[in-house]
């Protein structure tokens, strides 16, 4: 997998963000939070299947004047995720240029896929033409760097003017399921900006390196500070799956038309569910409450006295997927040989928990809430917890009755 961190300049004046669905099971926000706005409006259109994507922001952008600029970010999203999923359908092909392995190792000591390499490059190109883009921070850089330089390693940053966004995506989440034809994904977050990130025209060597260092840390935001969250799905159909903080939408991409239409308004995941995808493997290395949970669930001894089933793909996208639709828990826990699991924070964990949380699910990681960790590397791991109420509920009690 391979991270890109992006900073986007929008042309409003005024920072505005969008909070998530309120949980009194959650602690509320800090007081330091960007939030400055209500959620969207939306009207009847929104609501209606078969609206294409495009409509759809339209009319959000016609309700909401001050969220017009996502219009245009999405819209380069959307042409990506197009491109990206025509490319996993090919990729298997011998005359595919995106078979094996590119050669490289990223920052985290993991081999690069030829298809993780295209893919960052798809994403980068189509939201740098949307015209807000400012500044890249990729897994392959430990620098932010210009978008698209000629030599990425020796270029000079550019920054544009004025306000901007933040969005940071994996652009092919198990993409080493891809040769066994498995669901894979795109995740993206978009943040706002945070206004100390300036860089002087004239600095110099060492200087720079701090001013770069701090757009970097426009990065480290909370998932509170998430403006919207999307994840798409390349599988049976290509979905579109988004939130702008004002529920959950479905897009489902129709190939003859060459649109996402929208096929589930408004998505809600079961309060309650006798499903849950884990990697059951590593049972006797996991926390002893969730192991105790889990083994509940397998004998029909838990809190909800079922028999529960096991469904687990080992990509999340797909994973979560599923979970929001039939309801359950996704979990990538914390065990002895990853205390704190294997899913990045700021790209994987924070926007799936923002798109989670708003379908009225809950995230955790047994103790916290997701999405008030703030992040203090880009890369940071985190345990996550998600999916119904109910049976999450039920895990974050059994750690705090071991506490």
């Amino acid at each position: 997998m391979k991270l890109s961190i992006v900073a986007f300049t929008a042309v409003a004046g005024t920072a505005f963000a969008f909070p998530p669905s309120r949980n009194p099971t959650f602690a509320a926000r800090s007081s330091t939070s960007l939030y400055k706005t209500k959620p969207p409006v939306f009207d009847e259109v929104c609501d209606t299947t078969g609206v294409t994507l495009k409509r759809f922001m339209s009319e959000v952008a016609l309700l909401n004047p001050e969220i017009s600029e996502l219009t245009t970010l999405f819209g380069g999203i959307e042409t990506a995720c197009k491109a990206l999923s025509n490319l996993v359908k090919r990729s298997q092909l011998p005359s595919s240029e995106t078979l094996g392995y590119e050669g490289n190792v990223n920052v985290q000591g993991e081999d690069q896929k030829k298809l993780d390499v295209i893919s960052n490059d798809v994403l980068k190109r189509a939201l740098r033409f949307t015209g807000k883009l400012g500044v890249l921070a990729s897994e392959e850089e430990d620098t932010p760097v210009d978008l698209m330089p000629e030599n990425a390693k020796t270029s000079e940053i550019f920054i544009d003017e004025g306000d901007r966004y933040v969005a940071v995506f994996d652009p092919l989440d198990g993409s080493s399921n891809v040769d066994a034809g498995i669901p894979t994904g795109t995740i993206i977050g978009i943040y706002e900006h945070d206004e100390a990130c300036e860089i002087d025209d004239e600095c110099f060597d060492e200087d720079c390196t701090e001013q770069e260092a701090q757009c970097l840390a426009n990065t480290l935001q909370p998932g509170t500070n998430l403006v919207a969250a999307a994840y798409c799905l390349y599988s049976s159909s290509t979905f579109f799956v988004l939130t702008l903080g004002n529920g959950v939408y479905m897009f489902t991409l129709d190939e003859s038309i060459g649109e996402f239409v929208l096929s589930k308004p408004d998505v809600k995941i079961p309060e309650s569910c006798s499903i849950y995808s884990m990697n059951e493997a590593n049972i006797d290395k996991w926390d002893e409450p969730l192991q105790k949970v889990v083994r509940g669930w397998r004998e029909g001894t838990g809190k909800s006295g079922n028999s529960f089933s096991s469904r687990y793909i080992g990509s999340m996208v797909g994973d979560v997927h599923r979970t929001l639709l039939y309801g359950g828990v996704f979990g990538y826990p914390g065990d002895t040989k990853n205390p704190n699991g294997k899913l990045r924070l700021l790209y994987e964990g924070a926007p799936m928990s923002f798109i989670m949380e708003q379908a009225g699910g809950l995230s955790t990681t047994g103790t916290k809430r997701v999405m008030e960790i703030n992040p203090e590397i880009v890369h940071q791991r985190v345990p996550v917890i998600m999916g119904s109420k109910s049976e999450v509920q039920e895990i974050m009690e059994a750690y705090e009755t071991k506490e």
